[in-house]
């Protein structure tokens, strides 16, 4: 698994500044203002430092952009990166500057002088974030980072402050890791097999074989799943960090390490990405490794569905009738439509095993949310307001962003099917939408509910301020403040 950085807090120490090798990361605000270790590099620079940030370009650049002084005359640095970011900057400018610095880690080291910014925590979880960098199945050596020191005010209390931000980023490590991974790494026995690993966490963690869904009645996972080599999985991890007598949160994720689209096969180009089709069912997993690792006080159950879409003499044909767990029967119209028939199973199966207070699920779903939303916005339905505003809350307070879809009967419509209960696809028109309201067909009217339809912030073809091109982990950050501010206060 990939690990974040390590960053070490310390004192101020000025008398350092001249000798430190590697890189050294300096503060400015849009004035130019200064604290006292950024002065001490201009006088050692002999004033490139105050020349620099008076300049027309660090002047055009953005709240937490950066620029670079290369071999600073008078220092033994490499390197000086000006930050522009004013002392009083608000969280996600100071997550920004953090990436702009984890960008261009050195590998002699990099000092970050921090004195007078006062959310230098934020700055330090955006510098790990950013610093992630996958690769497992690259010959070369990786250029691994030197040490990474922050001097700060008081370094105590920026530590504290900094001490969960570095159990969520092991847990977005962990769900950027999964998504990355190839499918011929990550098999389902694999993936169930790393889930089943966070025992040592203190997760409980079961894992229920095909022959345990057959006798549940899990027909609709288990027709993705049948035509692929490798068997499907349901693993469950609880988090029982609450009070005995609390409901546990359900967590809820589709978990395909590979979607050919079945019979009904996917184009070839672009067909290697669906090696993410189990970003919901990773997020799950890194939410539930950052709650077991920062000791949440909160019940918290995640179960994945995990299955493989293949195309094969044994695999589910388009005009194919399935029986739910619920009980209900699904014309399977399209085999592309796979996710949310896993997810029907499993939405079904935490309803009566749990009785959740509330379930959200999670999927790359649908490739209509990115025609509606693009890369930016994770759809987000829902049939209880309360609740979805509190997600909402959440993901805004953390930048990931994310926007509420409509629902309502006349899309519920389009799913009647003429030989069963309902259809799996009703085609192109609303497509994200239908396919919500198919999973809402397996919530208890009386339970809260979001679906997340992840299928355009998983994974990205470019970098972002605190993640390179690739898995994003998007979801973990706004999950776990919603259990945070919803179940731990």
């Amino acid at each position: 698994m990939t690990h974040p950085v390590p960053i070490q807090f310390q004192a101020l120490d000025l008398d350092t500044l001249a000798t430190t090798p590697g890189r050294i990361v300096v503060f400015a605000g849009d004035a130019g203002a200064m604290g006292p270790a950024a002065k001490r590099v201009n006088r050692l620079t002999r004033g490139a430092l105050e020349r620099c940030a008076a300049s027309e370009a660090f002047g055009k650049l953005k709240q937490g952009d950066a620029m670079e002084l290369a071999f600073p005359a008078g220092m033994a640095a490499d390197a000086i990166q000006l930050v522009k970011l004013d002392r009083r900057a608000d969280v996600a400018t100071a997550r920004k500057a953090g990436g702009a610095i984890g960008r261009t880690l050195s590998k002699a080291g990099t000092l970050v002088l921090a004195d007078g910014i006062q959310r230098a925590a934020e700055v330090s979880f955006g510098v790990a974030l950013r610093a992630y960098d996958f690769t497992a199945h690259k010959t070369a050596e990786a250029p691994a980072p030197g040490p990474v020191t922050m001097m700060v005010t008081n370094p105590e209390a920026v530590a504290a402050e900094a001490g969960p931000m570095a159990a969520l980023a092991e847990g977005i490590f962990f769900t950027r890791d999964l998504v990355n991974e190839p499918a011929n790494v990550l098999s389902t026995f694999d993936f169930a097999a790393r889930l089943a690993a966070m025992h040592e966490l203190g997760l409980e963690v079961e894992i229920l074989e095909e022959e345990d869904m057959e006798k549940l009645g899990m027909r609709a996972l288990l027709g993705v799943g049948q035509g692929s080599e490798h068997p499907s999985k349901l693993v469950v991890m609880q988090w029982k960090g609450g009070a005995a007598d609390q409901a546990p949160l359900a967590l809820i994720g589709k978990g395909v390490v590979f979607d050919t689209g079945g019979i009904s096969i996917k184009p070839a180009a672009g067909m290697e990405e669906m090696t993410m089709d189990m970003g919901g069912a990773a997020v799950v997993a890194g939410v539930m490794r950052t709650l077991a690792m920062r000791k949440a006080k909160a019940n918290v159950v995640g179960l994945v569905g995990i299955v493989e879409n293949m195309p094969d003499g044994k695999a589910q044909r388009p005009g194919d009738v399935v029986r739910s767990m619920k009980g209900d029967t699904i014309e399977v119209i399209n085999t592309d439509a796979e996710g949310r028939l896993v997810l029907a199973d499993v939405l079904w199966y935490a309803q009566e095993r749990f009785q959740p207070r509330g379930m959200i699920d999670l999927a790359t779903l649908t490739g209509a949310i990115i025609v509606a939303l693009g890369h930016e916005n994770t759809g987000v339905f829902s049939n209880n307001d309360g609740f979805c505003n509190a997600f909402l809350k959440a993901a805004q307070a953390e930048g990931e962003g994310a926007w509420r879809m409509p629902m309502g009967e006349a899309y519920d419509e389009k799913l009647k099917s003429r030989i069963a209960d309902m259809r799996n696809s009703c085609g192109r028109e609303a497509g994200s939408i239908t396919a919500a309201h198919f999973l809402r067909r397996f919530v208890k009217a009386d339970m809260p509910w979001i679906h997340l339809d992840i299928a355009g912030t998983a994974l990205l073809k470019s970098d972002t301020p605190l993640a390179p091109k690739g898995a994003t982990g998007w979801g973990v950050l706004s999950l776990d403040r919603m259990i945070r501010e919803m179940l731990e206060k």
